[in-house]
């Protein structure tokens, strides 16, 4: 179990994580919040790339700051990856089996394994130079589960996937989530919202939930309404605005409130309530 207890982590004046408390057992996490809420920073610190100001992060007992042991069991695929352009993707992928210290005699079948789950089997022999951003992505999700590690972390890993290729992601995750732990993060409700046991919601270095994603969901139960686009003028009390859609061809908002609208009360979804903790709404 990975737990967080009254975690802080300033940037100069800037405070990026505010005593934050969660905990991460065998399951797959979502963790959600817009771009600048802390998410990045909170998983460079559980990897130890950040030291913390105050508090302690623990892995099944040790503490991370002074541990190597969480970083020895997790794949880890960062936000910003790069890759050496010159070489093959296989001499690429073997380069990472030698950092995880998989035995030589193992790379092969390994690197053949990883590279068949993210479709690039074709692309084993191709230098990495040529390759599409979205397949660079690809083999930084195949580093990342190279040698069946516990833990696994993926920081924003649908950037630059194609539909199909998210797909194959989703259930990739479902193969492997048994038994590990696994975080992605991300500002896209819809990457967790099928695969992910638990959502994490954070806003501003705080944590706002550590939620199923029915619980989440209920999080806008009976705030969400859809009214025509001309009676914005109409909408009472707080309110938040989350988009336009298109409704017997006329535009119409969907709107989150706590009061009750002069319009059409519909169901809730899992962005629903993710919209509503975060606007402060439930």
């Amino acid at each position: 179990m990975i737990s967080f207890n009254n975690v802080s982590k300033k940037f100069k004046q800037r405070e990026a994580l505010n005593e934050i408390t969660v905990s991460f057992d065998e399951n797959i996490y979502g963790l959600l919040g817009a771009n600048g809420a802390g998410k990045t920073t909170m998983l460079r610190c559980m990897l130890g790339l950040y030291p913390i100001n105050s508090g302690k992060i623990m892995f099944n007992g040790h503490n991370v700051q002074n541990s190597t042991l969480l970083n020895q069991t997790t794949g880890y695929l960062p936000q910003k990856f790069g890759l050496f352009k010159e070489l093959n993707v296989y001499d690429m992928l073997s380069y990472f089996a030698c950092i995880k210290n998989i035995p030589k005699n193992m790379h092969k079948q390994c690197i053949e394994e990883c590279v068949e789950h993210v479709n690039l089997s074709e692309r084993l022999y191709e230098r990495v130079g040529k390759l599409s951003g979205g397949m660079i992505r690809r083999i930084g999700i195949a580093q990342a589960i190279m040698g069946n590690p516990e833990v696994m972390v993926f920081d924003e890993p649908t950037s630059g996937l194609d539909p199909e290729e998210r797909i194959r992601f989703k259930s990739l995750l479902a193969k492997l989530g048994k038994n590990k732990t696994i975080i992605i993060s991300t500002h896209i409700v819809e990457d967790v919202e099928v695969t992910c046991g638990r959502i994490v919601i954070m806003n501003e270095g705080k944590i706002l939930a550590n939620a199923t994603c029915e619980e989440v969901r209920r999080f806008a139960e009976g705030k969400v309404f859809e009214i025509p686009a001309e009676n914005e003028k109409d909408l009472k009390g707080s309110y938040f605005i989350e988009k336009t859609i298109i409704k017997d061809n006329k535009p119409h908002l969907r709107v989150l409130s706590n009061r009750e609208q002069d319009g059409e009360l519909v169901s809730e979804t899992v962005e629903d309530g993710y919209m509503a903790k975060i606007k402060n709404i439930c």
